[in-house]
């Protein structure tokens, strides 16, 4: 089908990190941070026009170094925050920025710069999150409903809490806490709950999910050997508010009810391979998407763990007898939990997926070689869950 074609767009340079605009809900765009050793790194604001199936892009100078992660702001579209390499007294140290972009390039818009004469412009640095007692950046966060004013930072073995001051032009570090333990502890990613009025996080580091409390930075559960090898990433879903999806290089993608660690809910191994991301739909939980260093993205329906197990919530007021007893037979019985698509346009490791924050049905995808996919949930599924 025509409508469901991806939409490819290929940067000049390797990549690997990737981020919806959170605070755009109306424009379908994306910020894509680049990883080149000799020449400036870049941010690629990609806009899709999704009436015309065509990708405008805008792009941003990164001056400072290879881009590890990116974030946007979920209140001001013109704030985002990067972790990057930089190279100092010879030693390479991972350092974390907030920016804003150039106030034009705010809003998604559908004029296709003319490339020859757009010239290419740079970010406005606002701040430092000054992690010189801590040790390297791995990740960045911001509080989910907040706005745009509290930041966590995964740095090494600590997690900062940042208050963005007066025009986020200086963070100041509100609290932290370490993991303590023998050897190298090191975070690899975080997530902020949505939930519980945004006091707690979760937080990965070698094979252990942590969940935290921000108020007092206590740690409210652990998640030992969460998975056999490294834990790449985590995700809350947006509708449950106990419920945590999390991934890694033992190929497994794992579904975690916080009230009960012992055992995942659930467990997917549809992947060859290490998987860097888990993101669930924002609209629709049973919506999970994955990418992983087999070069595939995949989209699964995980029903039965989902707010909605037996299909979309039907007013019985719009149902005639002979609907209402359908609907009866067909609302006991939940579907089953399947893998919907497997999305094979990339060539080498998808390090980043990531739905749209303004089309509930599309998500892009970022490999290594700098390929971003665009693509939509299969139109059919669309229409069942809605129908």
């Amino acid at each position: 089908m025509e409508d469901d074609a991806p939409v490819i767009y290929g940067l000049e340079f390797q990549a690997r990190a990737l981020t919806p605009q959170a605070a755009e809900t109306d424009a379908i765009r994306f910020l894509v941070g680049t990883q080149s050793l000799k020449y400036d790194n870049q941010i690629h604001i990609i806009d899709f026009d999704d009436e015309n199936n065509i990708i405008n892009k805008n792009v941003l100078l990164h001056q400072v170094g290879e881009i590890w992660h990116i974030s946007a702001s979920p209140a001001d579209k013109g704030v985002l925050a990067t972790c990057y390499n930089q190279t100092s007294d010879s030693k390479v140290v991972t350092c974390a920025a907030v920016w804003r972009m150039p106030k034009e390039l705010e809003s998604g818009s559908h004029e296709s710069p003319d490339d020859s004469s757009s010239t290419t412009q740079t970010l406005e640095l606002l701040c430092h999150l000054d992690n010189t007692a801590h040790g390297n950046m791995a990740c960045v966060t911001w509080e989910p409903m907040g706005d745009g004013k509290k930041i966590i930072s995964l740095a090494d073995n600590h997690l900062l809490l940042w208050d963005l001051q007066e025009s986020s032009s200086q963070a100041v570090l509100s609290s932290s806490t370490a993991l303590e333990g023998k050897g190298q502890l090191k975070f690899t990613s975080g997530r902020w709950s949505p939930h519980h009025n945004c006091t707690q996080v979760a937080t990965a580091n070698d094979t252990t999910i942590r969940g935290w409390d921000t108020r007092n930075m206590s740690q409210i559960y652990c998640i030992e050997n969460a998975h056999g090898q490294l834990v790449r990433d985590l995700d809350f879903n947006p509708n449950k508010q106990y419920y945590l999806a999390s991934c890694g290089d033992d190929c497994k993608v794992k579904f975690w009810d916080t009230r009960n660690i012992g055992e995942p809910v659930k467990t997917l191994d549809e992947h060859s391979h290490w998987v860097w991301n888990v993101r669930y739909n924002h609209s629709h939980d049973q919506l999970i998407l994955t990418g992983s260093s087999d070069s595939r993205v995949i989209l699964s329906n995980m029903v039965s763990i989902s707010s909605e197990p037996f299909g979309h919530l039907v007013d019985e007021d719009d149902l005639s007898d002979q609907e209402e007893h359908h609907q009866e037979e067909k609302s006991k019985e939940p579907l089953p939990d399947s893998v919907i698509a497997t999305y094979e346009e990339h060539e080498d490791s998808v390090y980043a997926v990531e739905w749209s924050s303004a089309d509930p049905w599309l998500f892009a995808s970022l490999s290594y070689d700098g390929r971003l996919v665009i693509n939509r949930v299969p139109r059919a599924l669309k229409y069942h869950i809605l129908l």
